[in-house]
């Protein structure tokens, strides 16, 4: 066998192990951009060279571009701080590759059948998330739950995260949404999530952003949770006397300036 074959497989394989390194640096970007090259040869523990690599080869495919980090109080006379974040082009290589056809099917059920069937099939999407959900959340403390969500969320794909929100209550941030491009022409998906996400949490939430409506994140604002921290289904079950546990645990309204993006 020539050199030439031999070191063929050694070829193929490094080249396999770039592409998988390169994933692996736009999923991180994906998830927790906008990001700076140092934070991400740290969390995947390249080198600045590496990670110079691995940014121009995306960034000239499309795939991230560049942001400069805003000031926050006296800076000094140094570069600001150069960001990556993902593209639009970038979130689309990460997405199922049936958006047209689920696309074409919801259009032909809304002719057929109107935009209420459409919210109807979108609620029985959910279903199965809220009834594993609501099981398992039963005993997990309140405090605890929009985190659990969010790992439940990235477990089937949706990049989630959960923090504190600065005027109350919790965010929960999903950095990916596998049917945006659906989405953006069938909200009742993004309706229906977002009272899936209620009925979960057993407390009102407010949708304040959408990857399908043209932000960067999903974001929803979480109230914190009233009394014992049991879900209204919880209360109900156990002969609630308080008027208020039959009210729809939906959306509440919160003062547009309050509006957070996750990043």
């Amino acid at each position: 066998m020539s050199g030439t074959d031999e070191t063929a497989p050694a070829r193929l394989s490094g080249v396999s192990a770039e592409r998988s390194t390169r994933a692996r640096v736009a999923r991180l970007i994906l998830e927790h951009g906008p990001i700076t090259a140092a934070a991400l040869g740290e969390r995947l523990g390249l080198t600045p060279a590496a990670v110079r690599r691995h940014l121009d080869a995306l960034l000239a495919d499309g795939m991230i571009e560049h942001r400069t980090a805003r000031p926050r109080g006296q800076r000094g006379r140094g570069r600001p701080a150069k960001l990556f974040a993902i593209t639009d082009a970038g979130r689309s290589a990460f997405e199922h590759a049936y958006d047209g056809l689920a696309g074409n099917a919801l259009r032909f059920l809304a002719e057929r059948a109107g935009e209420g069937a459409v919210a109807e099939f979108a609620r029985s999407q959910v279903a199965g998330l809220v009834r594993r959900l609501r099981h398992e959340l039963r005993d997990v403390p309140a405090d605890q739950r929009v985190r659990f969500l969010a790992e439940a969320l990235s477990a089937d794909g949706y990049a989630a995260s959960a923090s504190k929100a600065s005027l109350g209550g919790e965010q929960l941030c999903q950095h990916h949404c596998p049917v945006a491009h659906v989405a953006a022409e069938f909200p009742q998906l993004c309706e229906a999530e977002t009272e899936a996400f209620a009925q979960i949490l057993g407390t009102p939430v407010q949708r304040l952003a959408t990857i399908a409506h043209g932000d960067g994140v999903c974001t929803t604002h979480v109230s914190p949770h009233r009394g014992d921290g049991r879900t209204r289904d919880d209360r109900v079950a156990g002969a609630a006397t308080d008027p208020r546990d039959n009210a729809p645990a939906t959306h509440e309204v919160i003062d547009e300036t309050s509006k957070e993006t996750g990043r």
